[in-house]
């Protein structure tokens, strides 16, 4: 009797450990996919997470991919003066913006936001919404990875075309240009990329189709800062 459950706990004991083994190698295969999937991105149009939650429970998705040629260039250099004054210079995330934000954490007060566009581009691609520290700890390496293997111009071209520009399940610029104004990404003016760079990153409280005070204010902020930093979109170019 006493041998039998012996073995009986022998057995058990062996199960769990492959249990457990199994589960960590699941767990390293998750977290090590995208480092594997994101050189593909250079060739190939991915899509979001939040996209993907939305048409597995039954959202309306809407997407229109438009390559960066044909994008006005005035709305990713104010995405960039709007949300990454350093894109071209960082290597895909900005250690002065986080220091600054953790200062201004110890200090009592509500941190400013520090990730890139490379990062958010991270989040969108691989990861989900909400601020917590396992988040930014798997966006961190992944944000540098990311910046090593795909060029400026593609991290962009995926972002603006991943982002959520409308609160209706608007992906992509392209969608965004159009349920806001009622044209093409291929034709916006200076103002109006600068009200689309305003309502990022939620256009479910920021609207450029119908602007309020803040989304004038930022979009007249960012206008300003696109006529005065025109290089900041240098690496953006083609050729």
């Amino acid at each position: 009797m006493t041998s039998g459950a012996a073995v009986g706990s022998s057995a058990e004991s062996i199960s769990l450990r492959r249990l457990a083994r199994s589960l960590a190698i699941a767990v390293v295969a998750v977290i090590l996919a995208p480092y594997a999937v994101a050189p593909f991105y250079r060739f190939i149009d991915p899509v979001s997470t939040p996209m993907l939650w939305r048409w597995v429970t039954g959202q309306r998705v809407e997407r229109i991919l438009v390559p960066l040629g044909h994008i006005a260039p005035t709305l990713p250099l104010a995405v960039i003066v709007a949300e990454d004054g350093s894109f071209c210079r960082n290597r895909g995330i900005d250690l002065g913006a986080m220091r600054e934000a953790l200062r201004q954490y110890d200090e009592g007060g509500d941190a400013r936001g520090a990730s890139t566009i490379t990062q958010q581009t991270v989040k969108n691609l691989f990861l989900w919404e909400g601020r917590s520290y396992l988040r930014k700890a798997l966006e961190i390496p992944l944000a540098l990875w990311l910046n090593l293997v795909l060029p400026k111009r593609r991290i962009m071209e995926i972002y603006l075309n991943v982002a959520e520009w409308g609160p209706n399940g608007e992906f992509g610029v392209e969608a965004g240009a159009r349920f806001a104004f009622g044209r093409s990404a291929r034709d916006l003016d200076t103002h109006e990329a600068a009200e689309l760079a305003a309502i990022l990153p939620n256009p479910h409280l920021r609207s450029a189709r119908i602007p309020g005070i803040l989304v004038r204010r930022l979009a007249a902020l960012y206008q300003r800062r696109a006529e005065e930093f025109p290089g900041r979109a240098a690496c953006l170019r083609s050729g």
